[in-house]
């Protein structure tokens, strides 16, 4: 076999046609051999001599397309020097563009004994180890355009490759559950015709089933668990795993864009598969594991801000290197739209504490791909003052916790709501206004993945994770949910009938406040996990989206609401409210406005009050600040949005002076939320009846 020089850039295995350019990165490493896997369980072991700044590489003529590899790293073990290297340890490339296979669970893949954890294991791994793959880059895009499509008009919606797809009755067997199924018309006819510009998919990289749960008989389904950062998820491939995962991925993303549909991906760049001191030895452990990962001051061990055993080492500029490569990767290649990035207040610790400085967010700032594309942070971790909702930089945006947390107990009953619910429901300027943001730096929701779904949050008012096999510990045990007098299932019919207002109620919430609506994938027709607020190793029924059979209710109310959002610029503003007259705009009546059910203005005392859980508040159409983009005057319709999220029916008053004639247009005590044809007609002074725990909207044209 030929073996030439080849190139220290770019990292991973790179085809041109001809042969195959292999690069490396570990400064731990005596030597390093290139394992060119064949089908029959043998190797060609390839010494990668050369080395440029400790990337080890080489050029293979002949080696093409669906190829499979591996490293294997001759060097000290030494973990009471942070040190691991273990030749008989086949290793993933860790710039790996496909991944084939997978772990096969046993005590191979580990560098110790399973009971005598000091004592180095030199059984052979190659058998149970999923490999990386050569792949072919080449892609015929056509005249795929990103559809840029600005925050205030964005509607994201989060969903699981296989749990969105695996129960579609319109989507044919072979397809369900893969990347292929996203393509399909029939699942990008719901999402366009629900209103949504924008598919946020939890993870896609490729990510390992921890052995635990294996061994259980569970899955990591969710997929927080990532070893290649530059590999889409083989086992959502309906093609192949050598390759054609990857030709799946870039088709899917293509027809999401032709529908007018970004993608934005869920990543886990904060820790690896390979768990803490314990966990097996896969890829960047063995390569050179003091520079991947953040060690504790006995270097045996390692610092964990994740729950997951371990934390990358964000002050490595290989780290650093291998993150940012991977982002502009997926961008620049796999033409996605944008990033979620689980846990990031981990990316932002250098040493110990948050820095929103740190070197990570830097180079964010200063990248011209990744810093065009939309950045979202989930702004928190499980370490010592991880809690940073609304401490990123100027260019994120953020999932608004505060927001989920406020807007459920407003509709749950908690007292002392109201004045933080009016922050919420604004845009939170609290949390955003003082470093420049605007509204849209929040993305709201009320569930997401991780918790209740809509349905169980209105049935449950504790977690039922017995099938976790973990005697119901796991999960977060305070969900701010309210099961409305019954816990899980009932035929009740006033308990079901208050459980679909409830719905109503939080949808509605939801795409009436300034900032960026999230759904999660299921709750626009109120799927249910049967109280499992975790079902992060459910792969089955309990938590695949089951597709009602005809049109739901609360699916036509949803899709009404955004295009109600959608219709109407005062509900999605780009800058915040003044609380005053806007200069300007030929209109003397403030732009926002807040009023009691009396409909009296809002004071100080009423702001206070513990028992407060009903107001008014009138946005005023003829008053946005903020011009088109052209420089034109944006001049909209005005609204008034009734709260009442009281235990009892309340007299609504319509305030007078903003405006003589109204049209009901939302009203979540009726069973579909909106009112058939034209809704009725109120005049100022006019009082309303709102039944228990409702919202409902009035309409004034321009």
């Amino acid at each position: 076999m030929q073996v030439w020089p080849g190139e220290a850039y770019p990292l991973g295995a790179t085809y041109d046609g001809a042969g195959t350019n292999f690069a490396v990165f570990t400064e731990a490493a005596d030597r390093v051999e290139l394992c060119l896997l064949h089908d029959d369980g043998s190797e060609t072991a390839v010494e990668l001599r050369e080395s440029d700044a400790f990337v080890r590489h080489a050029y293979v003529p002949g080696v093409m397309p669906g190829q499979r590899y591996g490293y294997r790293v001759h060097g000290p073990y030494a973990p009471e020097r942070g040190l691991r290297c273990n030749s008989a340890k086949l290793l993933l490339d860790p710039y790996a563009r496909a991944i084939s296979g997978a772990v096969q669970w046993g005590e191979e893949v580990y560098g110790y004994h399973f009971g005598e954890p000091e004592r180095r294991n030199d059984l052979d791994s190659a058998p149970h180890m999923m490999t990386s793959v050569v792949v072919n880059p080449y892609f015929d895009w056509g005249d795929d355009r990103r559809p840029r499509t600005e925050y205030h008009h964005t509607v994201i919606y989060e969903a699981h490759v296989k749990g969105l797809t695996m129960r579609h009755p319109g989507l044919p067997e072979e397809l369900r559950g893969t990347y292929a199924a996203l393509a399909h018309p029939a699942l990008i006819e719901h999402l366009t015709g629900l209103g949504v510009t924008a598919l946020e998919l939890m993870p896609v990289h490729q990510f390992v089933n921890d052995h635990r749960l294996v061994d259980m008989g569970l899955n990591n389904y969710w997929g927080y668990n990532t070893v290649g950062f530059f590999a889409p998820h083989n086992a959502y491939a309906s093609w192949g795993d050598r390759g054609q995962q990857v030709l799946e991925f870039k088709s899917a993303v293509k027809a999401l864009h032709e529908a007018g549909i970004e993608v934005i991906l869920d990543v886990v760049y904060n820790h690896t598969a390979e768990g803490n001191h314990l966990g097996p030895t896969l890829s960047f452990k063995g390569l050179d594991n003091p520079s991947y990962y953040r060690l504790a001051d006995d270097p045996r061990y390692y610092m964990d801000t994740t729950g997951t055993g371990n934390s990358l080492l964000m002050r490595s500029p290989h780290v650093l290197q291998m993150i940012m490569d991977s982002l502009r990767y997926w961008v620049t290649e796999m033409h996605v739209d944008g990033f979620r990035f689980d846990l990031a207040a981990t990316l932002a610790r250098q040493f110990h504490e948050v820095d929103r400085l740190s070197s990570f967010f830097d180079l964010v700032q200063q990248d011209p791909v990744v810093s065009q594309v939309k950045l979202i942070a989930e702004p928190w971790d499980v370490g010592e003052g991880g809690y940073q909702v609304g401490n990123f930089p100027p260019l994120w945006t953020e999932w608004n916790g505060k927001y989920r947390d406020t807007v459920r107990d407003l509709w749950r009953g908690e007292p002392r709501t109201l004045a933080e619910f009016a922050s919420r429901l604004t845009g939170s300027s609290d949390l955003y206004q003082d470093d420049g943001r605007r509204p849209l730096a929040s993305i709201n929701f009320v569930t997401c993945h991780d918790g209740f779904t809509l349905h169980d949050m209105v049935s449950y008012n504790d977690k039922h994770n017995q099938a976790n096999g973990e005697d119901n510990r796991d999960g977060e045990s305070h969900n701010r949910s309210w099961n409305c007098g019954v816990e899980g299932d009932t035929d009740d019919p006033a308990v079901l009938e208050l459980r679909a207002r409830q719905m109503r109620n939080f949808i509605a919430t939801l795409l009436l406040s300034q900032g960026v609506p999230m759904i999660s994938h299921g709750d626009e027709f109120a799927r249910t996990q049967r109280g499992n607020n975790n079902a992060y190793c459910q792969d089955n029924e309990l938590a695949w989206v089951a597709w009602p059979e005809d049109d739901h209710d609360l699916l036509r109310f949803t899709r009404a609401m955004v295009w109600l959002r959608k219709d109407h610029p005062v509900l999605r503003r780009r800058r915040f409210f003044h609380g005053r007259p806007v200069q300007g705009t030929h209109d003397e009546l403030s732009d926002i406005a807040w009023f009691t059910p009396e409909g009296a203005e809002m004071t100080q005392r009423d702001w206070n009050s513990a028992r407060a859980s009903a107001l008014t508040v009138f946005l005023n159409g003829n008053a946005i600040s903020e011009p088109g983009t052209r420089g034109e005057r944006i001049a909209d319709d005005s609204f008034l949005l009734m709260f009442n999220a009281a235990p009892k029916p309340l007299d609504f008053v319509v305030p007078v002076d903003h405006g003589r004639q109204w049209e009901v247009v939302v009203d979540t005590a009726l069973a579909t939320g909106v009112p058939a044809g034209t809704g009725p007609k109120v005049q100022a002074g006019d009082r309303l009846t709102l039944v228990d725990r409702s919202l409902t909207v009035l309409q004034r044209p321009v």
